[in-house]
């Protein structure tokens, strides 16, 4: 009620321009203490006139969504949006939303709970290892790692295969001794080694990869062994993270950005084995010592909490469709579609990438005529298929058909691929 009152004065209040405050003002004169000679002060108005408006009001949602080929942050689940549309308002029975809710809550712990134990089945992650929601995106990973398992003068090894496996190398030189036991760089990072050729150091306390590059398009099948039987293979699996099964005990270390398959941006997965986690370097800031984290449950600061709620909602939607498996396999056929199109074109579209090697998940490919890409980008986004342009480094294009691209958007590109090269080839 009182409330109400309050609202009641205030709006009669703004709605009588006869109150004393809306008349002309008058020029004051203010005496400084200091100064023998007075101060006039600049009169300031307020005006009924220019009232704050309204902001639009909610879209037709009606309207069709476009096929969004961006790289992350990406496309999202349909079915997971509209849920969190519905719930966006009010959560349940909590009286609130999810971003005002308190996250030592039993509200919120039960959505991080569930969180979790929807992603360890999926994973079928081990109980020896623990799931961390951090912050800070896997470039902070690109530190926290060497910070959290080596001291400075630990020897580690790092394949690079594309951009994100050489800028984690170049962030561990100012934390331990890494050596690039392998680069793809010389061949424009189109490659994946053979394993039985990599010369690794004996002494190597962890081999690091990139599951996935996400800029070049070039995708680890199955996984190297660290010659060192001490040491553990560790994995930047951002941009496939959940796209198929993975054998969670084969590393030490598995971390990922939420927002090219699970969620949005904002929320950094850290999958640990529990004996690595005890032996920071002095050094390392509070907030990228794992030991914090995981005894505080992902809670030892407010974390990122409707970007975790909307984790939790894609970790039951995967589960919904049978689990990864089946989205492995969906992932198969949207890929081969893509890659048939491009490979069947007679030249006219090119992927660099080996074929082994070729990501499900990112898809980089040129033209023939490099002067049509521009329009081939142009008239792709008026046909509602957008953020097709290549990385800046690399140029072309990149079509990014994460687990939420659905095979229809698949097969409209295509079908404009095929189209735009009738009308130019």
């Amino acid at each position: 009620m009182a409330m109400s009152a309050a609202a009641t004065s205030q709006s009669l209040f703004l709605k009588s321009p006869s109150h004393p405050i809306f008349k002309s003002p008058t020029t004051r004169t203010q005496i400084n203490p200091f100064s023998n000679t007075p101060k006039t002060l600049m009169p300031i108005t307020c005006s009924t006139k220019n009232q704050v408006q309204d902001r639009p009001s909610t879209p037709d949602l009606s309207q069709e969504r476009l096929f969004n080929f961006a790289a992350g942050p990406a496309t999202l689940p349909e079915n997971v949006l509209k849920k969190a549309q519905s719930e966006l308002y009010i959560w349940r029975d909590a009286g609130m939303s999810v971003m005002e809710m308190s996250h030592r809550g039993k509200d919120f712990l039960s959505i991080i709970q569930k969180a979790e134990s929807d992603l360890r089945t999926l994973l079928n992650i081990p109980s020896d290892y623990h799931v961390l929601f951090l912050q800070g995106g896997a470039t902070t990973q690109f530190a926290a790692v060497p910070l959290n398992i080596c001291k400075p003068e630990d020897q580690v090894d790092y394949i690079v295969t594309g951009s994100w496996g050489d800028k984690a190398f170049k962030e561990a030189t100012k934390y331990c001794k890494p050596n690039v036991i392998w680069s793809g760089k010389s061949e424009k990072y189109t490659k994946i080694p053979s394993f039985d050729s990599l010369e690794q150091n004996p002494h190597a306390k962890y081999l690091h990869i990139c599951a996935n590059e996400t800029i070049h398009g070039v995708e680890f099948k199955n996984y190297p062994t660290p010659a060192n039987k001490d040491a553990v293979l560790i994995a930047d699996m951002s941009s496939n993270f959940c796209s198929k099964p993975v054998d969670v005990s084969k590393f030490g270390i598995i971390y990922a950005g939420a927002q090219k398959n699970v969620g949005p941006s904002g929320v950094t997965i850290v999958i640990i084995k529990k004996d690595l986690i005890g032996n920071a370097q002095g050094i390392t800031p509070v907030m990228l010592d794992y030991k914090i984290h995981a005894e505080n449950n992902s809670l030892y600061n407010t974390p990122p909490c409707y970007g975790i709620y909307m984790c939790g909602l894609v970790f039951e939607d995967l589960l919904a469709q049978g689990g990864l498996e089946q989205v492995e396999k969906n992932n198969i056929k949207k890929a081969q579609i893509l890659y048939d199109a491009i490979d069947e074109s007679n030249g006219f579209y090119r992927c660099p990438v080996e074929k082994s090697v070729r990501s499900l998940m990112n898809v980089p490919f040129t033209l023939e005529q490099s002067e049509l890409q521009f329009e081939f980008i142009q008239k792709a986004a008026a046909e509602d298929m957008v953020q097709l342009k290549g990385h800046r480094s690399v140029g072309g294009m990149r079509a990014s058909i994460y687990n939420a691209m659905p095979l229809a958007g698949v097969e409209k590109l295509v079908a404009f691929m095929k189209g735009f090269q009738a009308r130019h080839g």
